[in-house]
């Protein structure tokens, strides 16, 4: 059973929306309306406040250092595929240290870029194993962690984006992707999969061949972006402005 957990040649494979894959993403909607629920109370709470950030930072890191102590003990670390240079392993490391200094120039990547990377590793996984494989329990829980993070972030310490922040993530995404895209030319890997889509199936198949998906990604992160930043805070405030001129307008015909 503990060989199986761990082998690198495991008969465990990932079925997209199966039941373990639904589970993990109940997960993800779970945790994060707890954190939503609660965080008036965890705001109140310095204790509390503390214990999670610092639970989040611990998850992260163990889940990182653990990804490459599997490569090593299974024999298949390589520079070609086991650097953190992924987007979601970027963020991922940009989240700890987001975490550790509360950097609002961090969290304005890790908001945008990480939440983005992440859910969409969390909806359509590059990933070869199911449950109950450390690989699948790795890869589900490093990319909740950095979606927690942000959340942590916004509802616990009341960290907003402004519509500059779309445009610093995405100068982020652009300079990232010419740093790794030459390190992809120079040792011959697909890191951020600048030279080619993944073999499993993902967002990717929907922007066109190699190399226009890279053009049609600027379009979609600058969408999801706008998106997020309005879900999460542009119309919250104009919900919450709305109600309390109604709720003025009321007492006033008292």
């Amino acid at each position: 059973m503990i060989s199986s957990f761990f082998d690198y040649h495991s008969p465990y494979i990932f079925h997209a929306y199966s039941i373990a894959h639904l589970i993990q993403i109940a997960i993800l909607i779970i945790l994060s309306f707890l954190m939503f629920k609660l965080r008036f109370a965890i705001q109140r709470n310095a204790s509390a406040k503390r214990t999670i950030r610092y639970v989040i930072i611990g998850i992260l890191i163990m889940s990182e250092i653990s990804l490459n102590l599997w490569y090593v003990s299974q024999g298949v670390w390589s520079i070609q595929t086991s650097l953190p240079l992924e987007l979601c392993s970027i963020t991922l490391l940009l989240a700890i240290m987001m975490l550790l200094t509360k950097s609002r120039l961090l969290y304005s990547i890790v908001f945008f870029a990480g939440i983005t990377g992440a859910l969409q590793a969390v909806l359509t996984p590059s990933l070869d194993y199911t449950y109950p494989h450390f690989r699948f329990l790795q890869f589900f829980i490093a990319h909740i962690g950095i979606i927690l993070s942000a959340l942590y972030m916004s509802w616990i310490e009341n960290y907003r984006p402004t519509w500059k922040s779309i445009g610093i993530a995405l100068i982020f995404l652009n300079v990232l992707a010419i740093i790794v895209g030459f390190i992809n030319y120079v040792i011959g890997s697909n890191y951020m999969f600048l030279m080619h889509k993944p073999l499993t199936p993902s967002i990717l198949d929907w922007l066109g061949p190699h190399p226009y998906y890279l053009l049609s990604e600027q379009g979609i992160a600058l969408l999801f972006f706008t998106l997020l930043h309005l879900l999460f805070f542009v119309l919250p405030s104009w919900w919450k402005q709305y109600s309390l001129k109604n709720t003025s307008k009321a007492k006033s015909y008292l």
